[in-house]
């Protein structure tokens, strides 16, 4: 089993690039299908959940073409089958994306129900909403939820509650449909937007992503194109937390400072200081940390993807802060490895206590999921001694060489495989 060994107390310095969003390159991934002409796709981050993706499109008979690292050529006209099987949908709970990109161009689609990381239960009940108020039948079946319709036709629908997949997928399957769609309550997240632009430059009709109401002309196909996926705020965050914990000066290069300004605020709120400019933000911490309270709320508030990260600052902040999660009910379950490492954190419900304390100290722990596991990562770079973390891969799922940009700014952290390894680590970190 891979592990990540870390040496912590070093600050870090220097400077890093930001990939492809992964949670923008997954929707764009699915609905590049939609058409029959080839679609080149730029800035793809080389993640785990992307292969699997891939994997699962090519499955079904898409031509899945790697021209690099982080290029691909996707040709959509040869799929023969509209099933996603089980072991995508375990996997990765973005293969349930295919299902809206399915529906709106062969207007039938069959989804293993979604897995993916364990925090808590993320309801498909507005995805079938939507599919059902554009004229779709949704069966769940075996496990698979089926839709199919006769047509797509344009409607008005109303999301009950803010939903980021919800949003995506209705919007994937309205593209095509007759008339005109609203969708109101959407999302307004970075990578709503990013497909927006990209099932736009492929000829769709959408008007008002980023805002609560979307707007969907039908169109009857779309059309080939080229496109870049947007940089990822949730990975530029996490390095800038990484820099605020470590007493650090880090320029995090290849963002949208816009994307940040929730993470920015709250950085400035607990003492750092933040300079941006057009595509990069420099996080310096030089002063003792301060405590403060944050809230999960969808884009533009704070981000739950960057909840465990924060509270791992803050448990090292000066006096007591609250952190409420107000999307997932299981994002605190890294709560328990953080205090074997010191912390001094009480949960209650959907609500964390944080009570600082003057450093931490290594420890074995176990990533629990996907940003907890980088958060217990940004720990172990504070902490005195030697920290290893288990079950990496969920970290792998989302941060594309998150060990090596950490080695670039200084951090002693190591990929290791065996006992033999680890020995060496320890022997060779000073």
């Amino acid at each position: 089993m891979e592990q990540y060994a870390i040496k912590g107390g070093i600050p870090l310095v220097g400077e890093v690039e930001i990939g492809g969003a992964k949670n923008a390159a997954l929707a764009i991934l699915a609905a590049s299908v939609m058409t029959d002409e080839t679609v080149l796709i730029e800035n793809v981050p080389d993640v785990r959940d992307v292969k699997v993706l891939l994997q699962a499109m090519e499955s079904i008979g898409a031509i899945v073409k790697k021209v690099d690292r982080h290029t691909y050529k996707i040709n959509g006209s040869q799929i023969n089958n509209l099933t996603i099987e089980d072991d995508y949908i375990k996997k990765i709970r973005a293969s349930y994306y295919l299902l809206g990109a399915l529906l709106g161009k062969y207007k039938k689609a069959a989804v293993a129900l979604p897995g993916g990381c364990n925090i808590g239960s993320r309801p498909i009940d507005q995805h079938i909403k939507g599919f059902k108020g554009l004229g779709a039948s949704v069966k769940i079946e075996h496990g698979l939820i089926v839709t199919s319709a006769e047509e797509l036709v344009g409607n008005h629908i109303y999301m009950d509650v803010v939903t980021v997949g919800g949003t995506i997928n209705v919007m994937m399957a309205a593209v095509m449909a007759k008339g005109q769609t609203t969708i109101e309550n959407a999302a307004k997240e970075p990578h709503v937007v990013d497909l927006a632009n990209f099932l736009n430059s492929m000829g769709a009709n959408i008007k008002g992503a980023g805002t609560d109401v979307i707007r969907i002309k039908g169109v009857e196909k779309l059309h080939k194109t080229e496109y870049a996926v947007i940089p990822d705020q949730i990975e530029a965050g996490t390095f800038m937390m990484a820099a605020a914990i470590t007493k650090g000066d880090v320029t995090i290069k290849n963002v949208i400072p816009k994307h940040l300004e929730s993470i920015t605020a709250k950085l400035i709120e607990i003492g750092c200081e933040i300079e941006e400019s057009d595509d990069a933000v420099r996080v310096v911490s030089s002063k003792p940390l301060q405590h403060t309270q944050v809230k999960t709320l969808p884009y533009p508030g704070f981000p739950t993807d960057m909840q465990p990260q924060i509270s791992v600052a803050l448990a090292l902040s000066q006096g007591t802060s609250i952190v409420t999660e107000s999307i997932f009910e299981n994002r605190f379950k890294y709560v328990d490895e953080l205090t074997r490492m010191g912390a001094d954190i009480k949960v209650e419900g959907n609500t964390a206590i944080i009570t600082g304390v003057s450093g931490y100290t290594g420890a074995s722990v176990s990533a629990p999921d996907l940003r907890a596991g980088a958060a217990l990562v940004i720990a172990g770079l504070a902490a005195e001694g030697i920290t290893v973390v288990d079950d990496i891969k969920y970290i792998e799922r989302g941060y594309e060489d998150f060990h090596i940009k950490l080695k670039k700014l200084g951090a002693q952290i190591e990929k290791i495989t065996a006992e033999k390894d680890f020995s060496k680590f320890r022997f060779q970190a000073v």
